[in-house]
């Protein structure tokens, strides 16, 4: 690990310049088929944890002309906006999602980096264009259900998805390792220039690991969840 590479920021190997990094930018660059000028929308849900977090942030670098992120609170899109570029966010636990996005993303959704799958990811779906896709990162509402992966749709939403020849393929950064250099180095030139903006949640001692996991996959982070063991 070279530290000079992250700003001196070596948990960042766990994060932005490590394997979540890797999936947000793989994920959009092998699943996404972003295109500079092609003027497309993409929305993240999870948006405000480490993946989605830099996902809707490579969006833009990548060509995205507009980048709405779903979130759970008023301060997480709040950090989305200000700090990280997007160029809105919905609070999916206040108001009416599909009437947000409708107005937000007024021409449709070109790209959708899931993260969570269940209600939300069946609201977006339901107003994404003619040929778009689906970047299936993960289904965290999901997970706890004894369902196949990635989990079937509803009805409704899979005709959507079937009539608008919609992408919806299984994604594993791990497919793509033979990538994984020259990914990094992007990542890290980009945490140089300031152009990819991190957070992390840092919890002190190791015997705080479970309640840091446990806050995790409930939401508590925003950004990277990080426990940090020693100075």
């Amino acid at each position: 690990l070279i530290p000079e590479l992250v700003n001196g920021h070596l948990s960042y190997f766990l994060g932005a310049a490590g394997m979540t990094g890797l999936t947000a930018l793989l994920g959009i660059k092998e699943k996404g088929h972003v295109a500079v000028g092609a003027n497309q929308t993409m929305v993240v849900s999870g948006a405000a944890g480490a993946c989605g977090s830099l996902a809707g942030q490579i969006g833009h670098l990548e060509g995205c002309s507009k980048v709405v992120g779903i979130a759970g609170t008023d301060e997480k899109c709040s950090i989305l906006v200000q700090e990280m570029g997007f160029d809105a966010a919905i609070n999916y636990k206040k108001g009416n999602v599909a009437e947000q996005l409708r107005e937000l993303c007024p021409g449709g959704v070109d790209v959708y980096f899931d993260n969570v799958g269940g209600d939300i990811s069946d609201t977006v779906i339901s107003q994404m264009n003619q040929n778009s896709h689906i970047i299936l990162c993960g289904q965290i509402s999901q997970y706890n259900k004894d369902v196949p992966y990635p989990p079937p749709l509803p009805p409704d939403i899979e005709k959507i998805q079937k009539e608008r020849n919609i992408t919806r393929e299984r994604f594993l950064v791990l497919n793509y390792m033979d990538k994984q250099e020259p990914c990094i180095l992007q990542l890290c030139q980009w945490i140089q220039e300031g152009k990819l903006k991190v957070r992390e949640t840092v919890v002190e001692g190791l015997a705080n690991i479970g309640a840091a996991f446990q806050s995790m996959m409930s939401g508590g982070n925003i950004g990277k969840q990080i426990v940090s063991v020693s100075k």
